[in-house]
């Protein structure tokens, strides 16, 4: 019965996160990205803020944070804030389908970092990973102009490259979080709202002329990518005994993804674009392949 209901959590996972890139692009066609960062997180805040409740874990919110201040707040700056500041501009500068595909690369940036701050060693077969994803990478952000080096936004790319960077970064700081995991994101989002909030209000941008589609959009961004769907995801690792069938569902959800964004928004899937994606997913695949006995951080989504 768990094992069915690991599967159940995290298919339903899969699918919500495959849907957010075309939320994404739904949101920024009427926010800005800090302004959608903003209202995200406040929608994030509240389920989380509930869940907590009904597990009787209010309570721990402020003793976990006045034990180790600056660490939460390196986090909550780390993600939501930083992380999908950059994530959302990205999206805004690049087709969804591009931003996206890049975007998984990050687990391969996690291996690279977790060898650098983790002093882990790298295996043969994460180099082999690490070239086939960035290649993939290579093949997306120019189109498959290799040789020319033609970038459709230079500053696009960069920027989904280095919310891989901060992704992964959080994560590895996450390995020495001894709170509990919805617990530690709710105070990363109680960190990250004021600063948000104060970015916005600098920022300028106004509120009056956004409308019910764009808050509908906002909230199904906040409620499914930033929130409920990584207790789903946490709830389905920790329910499973077979670790390893539950995460290989996530490689379906760029795939999904793609389909969405061209039925929904009607974007243009560029044939390179699922290329370089497939070089992506042929990267992590390697990664998992249980060569060697060497353990890696739990990654707890894409």
């Amino acid at each position: 019965m768990n094992e069915r209901r690991a599967l159940g959590l995290a298919l339903s996972a899969v699918l919500l996160w495959s849907t957010v890139a075309t939320a994404f692009k739904l949101t920024l066609a009427e926010l800005t990205p800090i302004q959608m960062l903003t209202m995200a997180s406040i929608v994030s805040a509240c389920p989380l803020a509930i869940i907590c409740g009904l597990q009787g874990k209010l309570a721990q919110l402020l003793p976990t944070f006045i034990a180790n201040p600056f660490y939460y707040c390196l986090l909550g700056l780390i993600n939501p804030l930083a992380y999908y500041l950059l994530l959302f501009k990205a999206y805004a500068l690049l087709p969804a389908s591009q931003a996206q595909a890049i975007n998984y690369s990050w687990a391969i940036t996690l291996t690279l970092m977790a060898a650098l701050f983790l002093g882990q060693t790298i295996r043969k077969q994460d180099w082999l990973a690490c070239a086939a994803s960035y290649f993939g990478v290579l093949v997306i952000a120019t189109q498959g102009n290799l040789l020319e080096l033609q970038f459709e936004s230079p500053l696009g790319v960069t920027l989904a490259l280095c919310s891989t960077l901060l992704w992964a970064g959080y994560w590895i700081l996450n390995t020495k979080n001894q709170a509990d995991p919805v617990v530690g994101l709710l105070l990363g989002f109680l960190v990250a709202i004021p600063c948000a909030m104060g970015l916005s209000l600098y920022e300028g941008a106004s509120w009056l002329t956004i409308s019910w589609q764009g808050w509908l959009a906002v909230s199904y961004v906040g409620l499914f990518e930033m929130g409920i769907t990584f207790v789903l995801w946490l709830s389905a690792l920790k329910s499973t005994q077979n670790t390893a069938r539950i995460s290989n569902l996530i490689f379906a959800s760029p795939f999904i993804s793609l389909i969405l964004l061209a039925t929904i928004i009607g974007e243009r899937i560029h044939p390179t674009t699922i290329i370089g994606l497939v070089f992506i997913i042929s990267g992590l695949v390697i990664q998992q392949m249980k060569f060697s006995a060497r353990t890696k951080p739990r990654k707890a989504r894409p």
